[in-house]
């Protein structure tokens, strides 16, 4: 069990250091370090000018006012990233490292809910580590680590309690998924299905027979409900004022392409990006992917707790979908159904089991090298560097809100490569003889921008298009404007 925290340990810190920064990193950063919305130079500028933007300090009624007022998170999580960074360190890495360090927790705490359900420990462990998904929202400075920590908690307290009807075991059980709200809404999914299982004495026969085996009795499903209402409030306190938030973040909804999708990134929270690795072969890969994991699911032991908190999460998405007519699917959502499939298929015969655990640490390492799974931000700033020569200026887009495009660009480019920010087309006068435009389109507002610049490049006389790299494109001029 040591050496398996120790390789999850070695594993999440190297994948944390290696991946380059993230969209919704800078969101984290900014906001901790009081400086929610960076004000941007007008001129050019170099990284070392505006570093003091990602290491200040803020307090905790600052992150709730600017949470509140412009995001879509509960403050919990900052509120601890905030202290962790003052005692630990402001660096981006450090940030990384509070995802990495909850996740072990989570990691420790599925060993003990694997040894109350008699599941094999280290498979449930390995499952889970090597699964993308885990993987993923463990190395980024993001609240979904601590969520799912607080989840797998709860998970594993409800487990504890099937035999007993103690009270103070399903109020810390509604406690642990109270706070794993107050984290990320989205964690809620799972104490419902929680209740579900928890109630089944009350429940009508058919869906008793879903629920099956267990037998609390409804003052512990009560107790646990109370538990769980405590952290309502709060949530809708900071929902309430987040609903204008971000809009425009997902497609509308539409249930057949819903399904879709939460198929299809299902099967990446498992195996990550293999089948985009396999170029040509991308479509019978995944088919064979697709099938195999059937294989697995139908050769495994299917308790309904982990049954029932697996699918919680995808149908929670769906039904929110449906209920706010947009399509709030992604890997890192469907991450907080990973413990509960990890003590699924770690009951499977050791073949199957194996073959599974080595595919996953293939995605695995895909997650930590594979550029298709990486954000252009962090990339583009390494290509600009590459080949900025003196006096180069390179034009990254300002972005929706001046926060995900230039605070990840900024990260990971040098302290003397020139930046100027741009929210439309520059003017090409004003533009020294050589530029780097980084192609970053991750919003609507950069891609805007992005096309209106290639035009008004591509309409000059004076300017030819000098060399490309998968996220910049470098221009020089050829004459003097008159």
């Amino acid at each position: 069990m040591r050496a398996t925290l120790l390789l999850a340990a070695v594993l999440l810190t190297a994948i944390a250091d290696m991946r380059p920064p993230e969209y919704d990193e800078a969101y984290s950063i900014f906001l901790t370090a009081g400086n929610p919305r960076p004000a941007w130079p007008g001129h050019t500028f170099h990284p070392a000018d505006v570093r003091h933007f990602f290491a200040g300090a803020s307090t905790f009624g600052a992150i709730a006012r600017n949470l509140r007022g412009g995001d879509v998170h509960p403050p919990l999580y900052f509120w601890i990233l905030n202290l962790w960074r003052h005692v630990f360190g402001s660096s981006w890495f450090i940030a990384r490292l509070l995802s990495v360090f909850f996740s072990l927790g989570t990691v420790a705490t599925l060993a003990q809910a694997a040894k109350i359900a008699r599941v094999p420990v280290i498979p449930a462990i390995l499952i889970a580590l090597l699964a993308y998904a885990f993987g993923y929202t463990s190395t980024v400075a993001r609240d979904f680590a601590l969520a799912q920590l607080l989840n797998t908690i709860g998970l594993t307290l409800a487990l504890a309690s099937r035999k007993t009807d103690d009270w103070r075991l399903a109020a810390a059980t509604g406690l642990a998924f109270g706070a794993a709200s107050f984290a990320n809404y989205l964690a809620i999914f799972t104490p419902l299905a929680i209740l579900f299982w928890m109630a089944t004495p009350s429940l009508p026969p058919l869906l008793r027979r879903i629920a099956m085996t267990h037998r609390a009795s409804n003052a512990a499903a009560g107790v646990f409900l109370l538990a769980l209402l405590a952290f309502l409030p709060l949530d809708w306190y900071f929902f309430s004022g987040q609903q204008a938030s971000r809009h425009g973040q997902f497609q509308p909804f539409h249930p057949l392409p819903a399904l879709a999708l939460i198929a299809k990134d299902s099967g990446a929270a498992i195996f990550g990006g293999l089948p985009v690795y396999a170029g040509p072969f991308m479509i019978p890969v995944a088919l064979g992917l697709f099938v195999f994991f059937l294989i697995c699911l139908a050769s495994a032991a299917k308790p309904a707790l982990f049954t029932l908190t697996a699918l919680a999460t995808p149908a929670g998405l769906f039904l929110l979908g449906l209920s706010f007519n947009n399509t709030p699917i992604e890997i890192r959502y469907l991450a907080f159904s990973i413990p509960s499939i990890a003590l699924i298929l770690a009951t499977l015969p050791a073949p199957l089991r194996n073959m599974l655990i080595i595919l996953e640490a293939l995605g695995t390492i895909g997650l930590a090298f594979a550029p298709a799974t990486m954000q252009p931000q962090g990339l583009a700033a390494r290509e600009a560097a590459a080949i900025a020569g003196p006096g180069t200026v390179t034009l990254i887009p300002y972005g929706n809100d001046g926060v995900g495009i230039p605070g990840p660009f900024i990260e990971a480019a040098p302290n003397n490569l020139t930046i100027q920010i741009i929210q439309t087309a520059p003017r090409l006068a004003q533009l020294p003889q050589n530029i780097i435009l980084a192609t970053i389109g991750a919003d609507d507002s950069s891609r805007a921008a992005i096309a209106a610049t290639l035009a008004a490049l591509a309409g000059s006389p004076c300017w030819r298009r000098a060399a490309a790299t998968p996220h910049t494109q470098s221009f020089i001029r050829i004459c003097t404007p008159h």
